[in-house]
């Protein structure tokens, strides 16, 4: 909810302009800023959102109240999500929300200013050719020489995580990677490895480390995530997962 008025961009590099402000304000509310951001956003309160503004800084605040709102929304209660999972995954989330929202304005601008083609496609190759506020937030970008093996150590991390919870004491239920292979430790991905791990119940593949797994606790087969619409943080809060097949099930009976 912006309280000083902002001069509407009108053009391509107009939009742009007001693009890389936001993207500004958004960054340092997710980096420099991250301890007031954390303490701005208290579950208790009622739905707070994230606003980054034109002249690059940012703000959390309650939704505008006029419906349809005179431009896109950020996510609706990053607050509430707080607590509920780590400092640095729930970060990563609100970043994720923050790259949809940002698109989203500079789309808005564009189909009101009537932006052709050309000038739509101008537009997300300037926006294209800087990091996203999730690579910023996770640090993808930091080391383009060996981005390739940064990638492969945020991967192995994000495996070694979700197994990690998995031995943790928990209901039965949100099992979030494929029963670990003795191989596994060594974090290579051979194709022998692929071929003893799970298969996919819904697209038959086999297992890769660098994807995001989820297993029914009903059938116990494995799914990606991608293939069942279940994302990490949303796997975060469900006690008991039951696969698209085993829901339809209960359904009938």
């Amino acid at each position: 909810m912006e309280g000083i008025p902002h001069p509407i961009p009108r053009t391509v590099e107009e939009v742009f302009q007001d693009f890389k402000g936001r993207r500004a304000g958004l960054i340092k509310a997710l980096t420099n800023d991250v301890e007031k951001f954390y303490q701005q956003c208290d579950p208790e309160k009622e739905n707070l959102c994230l606003y980054g503004l034109p002249n690059e800084t940012w703000e959390v605040n309650l939704p505008v109240e006029e419906v349809p709102p005179e431009l896109p929304e950020p996510a609706l209660g990053i607050n509430f999500a707080r607590d509920g999972m780590q400092e640095k995954d729930w970060l990563s989330l609100v970043a994720v929300h923050s790259d949809s929202w940002l698109l989203a304005v500079a789309f808005y601008f564009g189909a009101r200013f009537g932006f052709g083609k050309n000038e739509r496609k101008r537009l997300f190759q300037m926006i294209n050719d800087l990091p996203t506020i999730f690579e910023v937030v996770t640090g993808n970008v930091k080391q383009s020489k060996d981005q390739s093996a940064t990638h492969n150590s945020s991967k192995s991390k994000l495996s070694g995580k979700t197994q990690s919870r998995q031995s943790e004491p928990q209901p039965k239920g949100v099992k979030m990677s494929p029963p670990p292979k003795e191989e596994d430790e060594s974090g290579e991905e051979d194709e022998e490895d692929d071929e003893q791990g799970a298969t996919c119940g819904a697209c038959g593949d086999n297992y890769g480390t660098d994807e995001f797994w989820i297993c029914c606790d009903i059938c116990e087969r494995w799914f990606h995530g991608k293939c069942v619409k279940i994302t990490p943080a949303k796997a975060e809060h469900i006690k008991q997962y039951k696969c698209p097949s085993c829901s339809n099930k209960r359904a009938r009976v």
